[in-house]
């Protein structure tokens, strides 16, 4: 039976590092709705495993990771509402379109983040998960060690709530 590679050596510890870190800053970014505070989040996790290296068993890296990250970003966030912003680009604006257009455009992006914002934290992660990193049901729900019908369930409520307001059905550019 082979040894278990050390977490404390280099070359393993920079390889967890690419292998991880993108997808732990996108989890904590759907989560939580704040990138900056996300790469933060992710080098702080990094440190701490670094710190507990000799403690960390290689197999549990990524749960162990997962789990000070959470905790560490709603230990920043907890006293505050989560607002998620997109990023810019969206919707693409082109130089000669009209004011009425841009301002409309504009209002109906701050409506979906607002809508977005405003599900179930649950609901959001998957559906961001699968709008946005292009996650299957089966990768999200391993990612969330939860099963697929969860994920499916929990997809499939964002977009009931999404289709039901109003303001977004019957808005139009």
């Amino acid at each position: 039976m082979g040894q278990e590679p050390s977490v404390c050596e280099e070359s393993v510890y920079n390889n967890i590092y690419r292998t991880h870190a993108e997808g732990l800053r996108n989890y904590l970014y759907y989560k939580f709705g704040d990138m900056q505070r996300a790469e933060d989040i992710v080098h702080d996790s990094f440190v701490k495993l670094w710190s507990l290296c000799s403690t960390v068993v290689y197999k549990k890296v990524a749960s162990f990771l997962y789990s000070i990250s959470r905790n560490l970003m709603i230990d920043t966030l907890r006293n505050k509402k989560v607002a998620l912003k997109f990023e810019k680009g969206l919707v693409k604006e082109q130089d000669n379109e009209d004011p009425y257009f841009k301002l409309r455009t504009k209002e109906f992006q701050l409506k979906l983040e607002s809508v977005i914002s405003d599900l179930p934290e649950k609901q959001r992660e998957a559906f961001l998960m699968n709008r946005i990193d292009k996650l299957t049901y089966k990768e999200i729900a391993i990612r969330l060690e939860v099963s697929e019908t969860a994920i499916e369930k929990r997809i499939s409520k964002a977009l009931i709530k999404l289709n039901s307001i109003t303001e977004i059905k019957n808005f139009s550019i």
